[in-house]
């Protein structure tokens, strides 16, 4: 028990004095507590007013209240599930998503009610654990996974301090272990590397064994599991046994044939799976290499060969080649190389050898004189032998057969008579002018014949060939004239072949000789001058000047005169001859005023001639060559004329265009041709279609509708007759209820009757068609009216059971209706006579 408080007590007198001694008081028992209940600031009052009541000795006593005031003491929190007695044990499948695995559940006694799903308590929540643990604290105070979990890999058990820690810093642990549970969804795997290198030599036989895989299935423990092997490559050459994984050859492998000569590697993917698992699970990649052995003997593409040689081969000169021909196809190079030994042979007397050890390179080892005695005997013709063998184990050998025959040789070139040849031509030769001859003989054979040829030079500028030789004769021709001007000198080298194509060559020179032959060439060729009519004589004319050139005469050799239009000799150049350049001059007055001369304009044709005796050569050797200048001159009266008499001096181009038709270009006209054709095909089909079209729209008459009239029936409110109302024209009549009631019995003329013909042509309607709907008479037959007690007269004199129109009566004498919009009086229809006597189609309407 815990002493609450202490009291002590005094006796006091009336006069307010205390009896006794002043310090003397009243030991009274203290107040305790007892225990019982446990004092709880949260769910007990806080607050206790006790009465204490004090008495002494002589009887006078005392009342008092005492007051316990709780003070409120922090306490840590508590659990509130198994974890405040035990440790929790959560169990987890591998495998499962991450997520929540368990809600804490903890109150703080400082709550007055421990609410356990309250989301702002004040509590704060962790975990620790001795090892780093995929688990977190959620904002909603639980304990979630943050991976999922792989039996095989990660730990099966998980120790969790769940600590629950108020704002003070009092706290709660509780122990949360955490078990994996293992399930069998782990595949099997192969025990090892993932890669496998294998060597094996082609040629093996079928079922040997190269190769032994194994994997393990780590859910086997506690559970029966069968695992399968297989390729999972397509393959030809080996076999897996399923259960044991043993890999064996099917095929003999060739390691010199394709695909294995270029790769001599083969990959194979092994997967395995169980009996539950049965996707493949884990593959193997297994990679066997093909070795080469020698397994082939070297094969030439013939095992005889016949050579033909000159007599005038010379020593060590290659006559066969026999390892061109010969090859060993085994892949590896130790295997691949052969050689040639053993060469010998009817009447080889040395006469061959092979240029090296093994080489077989079979190269002529002596004299080859068609002419020898020797060689003579033999006939020329020698039969060799040589044998081809592998140099590695076991050593193929083939034999080779070799056939030599000598050719007699024409060992003469061609001879020319002359070292050389110098030919002159005039650049005035027309194009296929002989100019010279060559000639050149066989002294071999006299009697060979000759080929003649121009190998180099005979090209000039624009021409890749000037000259042609014939290769018969060998005589030498120009294509084209040629110009001294140009090129002075061609050197040719001409070629002489004869029959065995022995060449020789000579070197043949072509002087050109010079010839007049080109024309003076003036600036201007054309001029427009003015000269006023009192120009004085010897003056130039508007300061004209004529420039002439030639390229094959001197400047002096010019002469100018008029060949036409100097009338009166009124103008002369100065000077008229021995320069390239001269002016135009006035060589007399203009006789205008002595009325001798009326030409007011002059046309000028000036020849200027390139045979002035000042070149130096005589005028009778010399071709004379003439250039032509067109001078237009006008004559003015100064003052009287606007005409601006100063010209500029211009130069007029002749340019000539010539349109020609192209050969390669032929698709164009044919492309234009051949859419012509289409195109008109195309619109000559559309004419025909519409024309078609026409003459169908034209034969085939409008097609009319049959006149369809409606018709509404109804009944009398007051006399329950049923009357037929016409909807277009607005006529009403009583219904006859008379007629039969089955359709097949009515008579196709009461029908008429009844339902009197439209004319569709007036668009109008007869008055009193009996028909509901809008029918033709024959299309259907009117539905049978239902046959009723006769009604009372109505009001306004319908005293009969049908209204006829006037129409009505005349309708079988074709006549049309009248306008349906006429006033229709009520009167009594016609019974209509079907006696036997009439015939079809009559009906007799009776009397009015």
């Amino acid at each position: 028990m815990a002493i609450v408080v202490r009291f002590q007590s005094v006796d006091q007198l009336d006069n307010g004095e205390y009896a006794g001694e002043r310090k003397k008081f009243m030991h009274l028992q203290p107040v305790v507590y007892t225990g019982d209940p446990v004092l709880d600031y949260e769910t007990m009052p806080n607050s206790f007013d006790l009465q204490i009541f004090a008495t002494d000795t002589t009887g006078a006593t005392n009342l008092q209240t005492l007051t316990v005031q709780l003070i409120n003491v922090n306490e840590p929190p508590f659990f509130v599930d198994n974890m405040a007695f035990q440790s929790i044990t959560i169990y987890i499948i591998e495998g499962e998503k991450a997520g929540d695995i368990y809600m804490i559940q903890a109150c703080d006694p400082e709550d007055r009610i421990c609410d356990r799903e309250d989301p702002l308590d004040n509590l704060n929540y962790s975990i620790n654990s001795t090892t780093a643990a995929p688990f977190i604290v959620s904002p909603r105070r639980s304990i979630a996974s943050t991976k999922i979990f792989d039996y095989e890999k990660d730990p099966h058990t998980y120790f969790l301090i769940v600590t629950v820690e108020d704002p003070q810093g009092l706290s709660v642990k509780g122990t949360l272990i955490i078990q994996i549970v293992n399930i069998d969804d782990e595949p099997p795997y192969f025990v090892g590397p993932k890669v496998l290198f294998y060597h094996i030599i082609e040629e093996e036989k079928p079922g040997t064994v190269i190769a032994n895989v194994t994997a393990v299935d780590p859910d086997a423990d506690g559970i029966i599991s069968t695992l399968f092997y297989s390729f999972n490559t397509p393959t030809n050459y080996f076999t897996i046994n399923q259960f044991t994984g043993v890999i064996q050859i099917r095929n003999i492998i060739d390691r010199d044939t394709s695909p294995f000569r270029q790769d001599p590697n083969i990959t194979l993917i092994i997967v395995v799976q169980d009996s539950l698992y049965v996707d493949p699970s884990d593959r193997l990649l297994l990679t066997i290499m093909i070795q080469d052995i020698n397994d082939n003997p070297p094969v030439c593409t013939k095992y005889a060969f016949s050579v033909t040689v000159p007599e005038n081969e010379l020593n060590g000169r290659l006559l066969l080649d026999l390892a061109g021909n010969c090859n060993d196809i085994d892949v590896e190079h130790q295997y691949s190389q052969f050689n040639f030994t053993g060469l010998s042979g009817l009447g080889e007397n040395q006469r061959f050898k092979l240029e090296s050890p093994g080489s077989g390179r079979i190269v002529v080892n002596a004299d080859l004189n068609f002419e020898d005695p020797v060689n003579l005997a033999l006939g020329n013709q020698y039969s060799l032998t040589v044998m081809v063998q592998d140099i590695a184990y076991p050593y193929y050998k083939k034999i080779i057969y070799v056939y030599v025959k000598t050719l007699q040789v024409d060992e003469y070139p061609p001879v020319f008579n002359s070292t050389s040849y110098v030919f002159n031509v005039s650049e005035l030769n027309p194009a296929s002018s002989k100019i010279g001859q060559v000639y050149a003989r066989d002294p071999d054979w006299p009697f060979d014949v000759i080929s003649y040829s121009i190998v180099s030079g005979g090209s000039t500028l624009g021409y890749s060939n000037v000259f042609w030789m014939d290769p018969n004769t060998g005589n030498l021709q120009i294509i084209k004239t040629l110009d001294y001007e140009t090129c002075k000198q061609h050197i040719l080298t001409v070629q002489a072949t004869d029959s065995s194509s022995a060449v020789t060559t000579v070197s043949v020179t072509v002087n050109v000789l010079e010839v007049n032959d080109e024309k003076p060439i003036c600036q201007p060729n054309s001029y427009s001058l003015s000269v006023p009519v009192d120009q004085a004589v010897g003056t130039n004319i508007q300061n004209f000047r004529l420039t002439c050139t030639d390229r094959d005469s001197d400047p002096r050799s010019f002469r100018y005169f008029f060949n036409s239009g100097n009338i009166n000799n009124q103008f002369t150049f100065s000077p008229n001859a021995g320069s390239n350049v001269t002016s135009l001059t006035l060589a007399s007055p203009f006789g205008y005023r002595a009325r001798s001369n009326t030409i007011w304009d002059y046309k000028l044709l000036v020849y200027i001639t390139d045979d002035n005796l000042m070149a130096g050569a005589p005028k009778s050797n010399r071709v004379t060559q003439t250039g032509t200048v067109t001078l237009s001159i006008h004559v003015y009266i100064p003052g009287l004329t606007t005409q601006i008499t100063t010209t500029t001096p211009s130069i007029t181009y002749l340019i000539k265009r010539e349109n020609a038709y192209s050969v390669s270009a032929w698709y164009v006209p044919f492309v234009i041709t051949l859419g012509s054709i289409l195109l008109a095909g195309l619109l000559a089909y559309l004419l025909y279609r519409l024309a078609k079209c026409l003459a169908k729209c034209i034969r085939c008459p409008p097609r009319t509708k049959a006149y369809k009239e409606p018709l509404i029936e109804n009944k009398n409110i007051v006399t329950g007759k049923t009357y037929e109302y016409n909807s277009k024209s607005g006529a009403r009549r009583w219904k006859d209820t008379t007629q039969p009631t089955d359709p097949a019995k009515v008579d196709l003329t009461v029908q008429e009757l009844l339902v009197p013909p439209v004319n569709v042509t007036e668009g109008k309607s007869q008055a009193g068609t009996p028909s509901k709907k809008e029918k033709s008479s024959d299309d259907k037959a009117v539905k049978p009216a239902v046959t009723k007690e006769a009604p009372k007269p109505l009001e306004g004199g319908l005293e009969t059971e049908k209204q006829a129109t006037p129409g009505l009566q005349k309708s079988r004498e074709g006549k049309r209706s009248p306008n349906p919009s006429a006033k229709v009086t009520p009167k009594t229809p016609p019974q209509p006579n079907l006696n036997k006597g009439n015939t079809p189609g009559d009906v007799n309407l009776g009397s009015k």
